[in-house]
């Protein structure tokens, strides 16, 4: 499966050549970004589950000083209200 802030290829290249998405946001629709030209786009989850190929590195393994255009998922802040 995948979670926030993994990079994911899909069964079709992006235009710009590039076939790594990093995922943004998760709920009923999933926010990706192209990881070749920075752009986003948002699809339903069964859309997305359905064009997913595979998870190619989870949020933790993601070396940022390689990706350009990743952007770290912040943590959960519990202390407001």
């Amino acid at each position: 499966m995948f979670a926030l802030g993994d990079l994911v290829q899909m069964k079709k290249p992006h235009a710009c050549g590039t076939n790594r998405w990093e995922v943004l946001r998760l709920g009923m629709d999933i926010r990706v970004k192209c990881m070749g030209c920075g752009h986003m786009i948002m699809m339903p989850r069964t859309e997305f589950t359905k064009k997913m190929k595979k998870v190619l590195v989870t949020a933790a393994a993601v070396d940022v000083a390689n990706e350009p255009h990743y952007v770290q998922p912040r943590p959960l802040d519990d202390t407001k209200p």
